[in-house]
């Protein structure tokens, strides 16, 4: 009787068809769950990388908003003096170079007559018409930063997550190795099943997580 013959009459080995396939799909998944965690470690890097240059541009536009309140204080303090010591051409001469906002401010300041007005703010500075624009940019470029530096945390729990699933997959490819390394039917069929389980448990949790193609 020829080998053939005799592998029908036994019929098929389910247990090597299991092994067979769990090994083969369990590989794919390896695979594909290190590309992931990979793929997210990049990620990761370019939001580290983007909440950086934002923090830098932040820094960069309050320099700027600084530097033009420190002008505006020491016009508007000339402005003063000369005003307080009646010097009226140098007090105008000085008003009419209001850079902005200053200049829109002060006016606004002016109008609520603050000599005359206790409840007028006590300076231009105080108004709502001064606003720097640098220094608004500045918020938006530090509320960027933040959201990318958080969105890098994350894309590296992520990537973590992968990792651990590729220790689990690793297992169930060990455990059904092995298996057929077992000399009794029932040492391998437990470690079989234990790396079906291990199976099923990551493959669900591969389905919840995240992915980027």
């Amino acid at each position: 009787m020829s080998i053939v013959a005799e592998q029908d009459e036994r019929g098929v080995d389910w247990r090597e068809v299991v092994v067979v396939v769990l090994l083969s799909v369990t590989t794919i998944l390896t695979a594909w769950v290190g590309f992931q965690a990979s793929k997210w470690g990049g990620s990761m890097s370019i939001s580290f990388s983007q909440a950086s240059s934002a923090r830098i541009e932040a820094s960069r536009l309050e320099g700027v908003a600084n530097r033009k309140l420190d002008i505006q204080a020491s016009l508007f303090a000339q402005w003063v003096e000369a005003t307080g010591s009646q010097q009226v051409p140098v007090a105008d001469f000085l008003r009419a170079r209001f850079p902005e906002p200053l200049g829109t401010a002060f006016d606004a300041w002016i109008a609520l007559e603050p000599l005359k007005n206790p409840d007028a703010p006590l300076s231009p500075f105080d108004m709502p018409e001064y606003a720097i624009p640098e220094l608004a940019e500045a918020a938006d470029a530090d509320r960027r930063a933040d959201a990318k530096f958080e969105q890098a945390l994350a894309d590296n729990q992520r990537g973590d997550n992968y990792t651990v699933l590729t220790v689990a997959f690793a297992s169930v490819l060990f455990f059904t190795a092995i298996s057929e390394r077992m000399r009794t039917p029932r040492g391998r069929l437990v470690l079989l099943g234990l790396g079906i389980v291990l199976f099923v448990a990551a493959t669900a949790l591969l389905l919840t997580f995240p992915k980027l193609v």
